[in-house]
């Protein structure tokens, strides 16, 4: 029987703290705000409180900035740990620099820590001929296309540290003891391969990052490194499968925006904002179309050029998801394109 809690989602606390000053949200738990150069301004990570030192749960990027941030907070107490939700850059940053210069053990999952140390050590000055195929395949824009093709892409080590071989790997359901708690590891996926998700064992918090966000879904995107992968599928079944752990009254720290409770409702909402997005598509696609052609459907607005990449990884995502489900065919022009359409 579903009860008013259950309609809600509430925010316990109304304003995020500054950039670099960490704020206590529950008895040895700081939450920490770090800046980002992008439109999602900001990383959030967590410092768990522990004898002699800390556990660090996420760390933002590797710049000489949030360095200087992460100094200050810490106040002279050492990272003993730090945990990475997920492979990507602005939660697995600086985690090297915590191994090297804390001698920090890291705590992550097989394929995020595999995945971002393949990464870190991939450096290209130029895009790279699977690259560029594949933009074409996914319909980018020609003008766009023609000036980054003579660019330097982003590269992961730009804001990621060199990592140090070792890691601690984390599986799902077992559980850790980090700061003084012990949770339960349940992995995620779409978003991140491996997502970890912490849940306190005989308590209300859980440390979310990417995979539980407030107000915003995280980016599904398709990529040359796996161009046929299904991350709308395995985020659908990630959110069904996690929805049976929830309950209201959990505390989330999410990897961005502000800590909420409400859990089973958001993610209800985070499967249908894309059930949604996939029946618009599926109507798109009464003609052939390519995914660079598809973002008025997914997303409703102009998308500018700092946001075009994720744009065209979601939305490829999407119709890949049609086509991997039955409701798109997927054919290939002459120019290497790829046209989906549904039957």
């Amino acid at each position: 029987m579903q009860t008013d809690q259950d309609a809600r989602i509430t925010q316990p606390l109304t304003e995020a703290p500054a950039f670099g000053v960490p704020l206590r949200v529950a008895e040895g738990i700081e939450w920490l705000r770090l800046p980002l150069p992008m439109a999602l301004d900001h990383v959030n990570c967590w410092i768990l409180e522990e004898p002699g030192g800390v556990t660090v749960v996420d760390t933002g990027f590797d710049t000489d900035r949030t360095r200087e941030m992460w100094e200050q907070a810490l106040n002279g107490r050492r990272v003993q740990r730090v945990v990475v939700t997920h492979h990507h850059p602005d939660h697995v940053g600086l985690a090297g620099w915590f191994q090297s210069a804390h001698g920090a053990e890291l705590l992550t999952s097989r394929t995020a820590w595999l995945t971002a140390r393949m990464l870190q050590l991939d450096e290209q000055d130029r895009p790279t001929p699977e690259m560029l195929a594949f933009w074409r395949a996914a319909g980018m824009d020609p003008e766009i296309f023609a000036e980054r093709e003579g660019q330097r892409p982003f590269n992961f080590a730009d804001v990621v540290a060199p990592m140090p071989l070792g890691f601690t790997r984390l599986t799902n359901e077992e559980m850790v003891e980090l700061g003084g708690r012990w949770w339960h590891v349940h992995m995620g996926d779409g978003h991140a391969p491996e997502h970890v998700t912490l849940w306190e064992e005989g308590g209300d918090i859980v440390l979310g990052g990417d995979q539980f966000l407030p107000a915003i879904s995280p980016n599904l995107g398709v990529h040359a490194s796996e161009p046929e992968a299904d991350p709308v599928g395995d985020w659908l079944m990630a959110c069904e499968r996690l929805r049976g752990l929830a309950t209201p009254d959990k505390l989330v720290l999410p990897g961005h925006k502000m800590p909420y409770r409400g859990l089973p409702l958001r993610l209800g909402q985070l499967i249908e904002n894309h059930e949604g997005a996939l029946d618009r598509l599926e109507r798109y696609l009464s003609e052939p179309r390519s995914a660079g052609a598809c973002f008025q459907p997914l997303f409703g607005r102009r998308i500018g050029a700092g946001e075009y990449g994720l744009a065209l990884a979601e939305a490829l995502a999407h119709c890949l998801h049609l086509m991997h489900t039955g409701r798109a065919r997927r054919e290939v022009d002459e120019a290497g394109v790829w046209l989906f359409r549904a039957p």
